[in-house]
């Protein structure tokens, strides 16, 4: 493949852009090499500056759940910006985006929209502290909700993509004030709420671990955080930034039924505009303000052209059979990823969930952050690149979850299983 025009725009870019990226995991730093620059996406493919082609399973990194460029969501903007791009006063659509959130999603009774994941998830945990009047805020190890201080200890994704296993820059008081669990393990969550659980505002997971690659709930566990929060008062928040309306129309909390008292979206919700949002119980979020004391405010927040395309993304997602058609997509391509890894005599397993997989180069299954950091990340990246020479464009990094949308049909997953059969057997070696 020819990469000149995005090995020139990097090179620019490199000058004036912080590692010549608008965000970190962008720049191929673990798996090697430069990105390419994307002139165009199209259903399940994007195209670069250089002509190339690629089977997308990052999807603007979860937003495309219908495909790129989906005409229903193209038309939805198209009608919506003759009209005008940002009021800075309330707009019909913000109205109807909140009927649609809280009719899909009932534990949220109210809902605030601001303008991205990490906004939602700061917002939330202000909230808990505000309406609990405690400090201390409870994280698993790997899993990520923004660049928020609070949240940069012990991440996944980026943070721990690039090595950095905590940031400068984040004062150590308020770091002290975040406690750290491992994910999916019931007696350490126990023990730290019968130690401190008077002091704890809240606890905010990802109920599925999506910035780790892809790590599923034990059964049960999600339960289990639901009864030690109710047991010591403190708020169970589930940060579906990434799981919201992708893996069932009322997201992770519906497919486990597990109900949280705050939530956090984004992602589909914008249907690839910048958005987020966040709610829950409506006594939680009456204390917001201009109705309470809590403050958070944003310009450009429940802007009506990120409301245009949201809304169309989620009507879309509400067809008959949508998300189970989804998962039958998400099946056939693990289930024949792993079938050509054994052909290949390499050691893989996949993670899924409707719409979003995991991919490991280990045997034995990944149900923690432990296992997903002993899988082999050296063999991932050479994968990776071999992937994408043959024309598909998996996360680069083993610690990013993949997603598959309703435009991946049978087509392009058999062009990506033809592609990882050449690609198992050039990094066997």
């Amino acid at each position: 493949m020819d990469h000149s025009h995005s090995h020139a725009l990097f090179a620019r870019a490199q000058a004036l852009i912080p590692g010549g990226v608008n965000s970190p995991v962008r720049a191929f730093k673990s798996v090697g090499g430069e990105p390419f620059f994307a002139a165009r996406a199209q259903g399940a493919y994007l195209y670069d500056v250089d002509g190339n082609r690629y089977v997308d399973y990052v999807g603007s990194w979860g937003p495309m759940i219908a495909g790129h460029a989906h005409p229903q969501v193209l038309a939805a903007v198209e009608k919506t910006m003759h009209d005008g791009l940002s009021f800075g006063v309330p707009n019909a659509l913000e109205v109807t985006m909140a009927e649609t959130i809280t009719r899909l999603v009932p534990s949220c009774e109210m809902v605030r929209m601001v303008n991205s994941g990490t906004e939602a998830t700061l917002s939330a945990i202000r909230v808990a502290r505000g309406a609990t009047g405690r400090s201390r805020i409870v994280k698993f190890e790997g899993c990520y909700h923004g660049h928020g201080d609070s949240f940069l200890v012990k991440a996944g994704s980026g943070v721990m993509t690039l090595g950095l296993p905590n940031s400068p820059g984040v004062p150590s008081a308020l770091a002290d004030l975040t406690l750290t669990l491992p994910y999916n393990d019931f007696d350490a969550a126990t023990r730290l709420f019968d130690e401190v659980g008077g002091e704890i505002a809240g606890v905010i997971v990802e109920p599925i671990v999506g910035n780790a690659n892809c790590i599923l709930p034990r059964a049960g566990y999600l339960q289990h955080l639901r009864e030690l929060c109710t047991q010591h008062r403190a708020l169970l928040i589930f940060d579906e930034v990434m799981t919201g309306f992708r893996v069932a129309p009322g997201g992770a909390q519906q497919l486990y039924g597990v109900t949280p008292d705050l939530s956090t979206f984004g992602k589909i919700i914008g249907g690839g505009m910048p958005v987020g949002a966040y709610g829950g119980r409506r006594d939680l979020m009456a204390q917001v303000a201009p109705s309470g004391p809590i403050y958070q405010a944003g310009t450009l927040s429940g802007n009506p052209v990120a409301m245009a395309a949201g809304l169309a993304t989620l009507e879309l997602i509400q067809a008959p059979g949508f998300h189970a058609d989804l998962e039958r997509r998400t099946h056939a391509l693990c289930d024949g990823l792993e079938a050509a890894a054994r052909e290949a005599g390499i050691a893989f397993t996949t993670t899924r969930a409707p719409g979003m997989f995991g991919l490991y180069f280990r045997e034995a299954p990944v149900e923690t952050f432990e296992d997903a950091k002993a899988s082999d990340a050296a063999r991932f990246n050479r994968f990776f690149h071999a992937m994408l020479e043959r024309g598909v464009y998996l996360a680069p990094s083993a610690f990013e979850a993949g997603f598959v949308s309703s435009a991946h049909g049978e087509a392009e997953i058999a062009a990506t299983l033809a592609a990882a059969r050449e690609a198992f057997a050039a990094v066997r070696a």
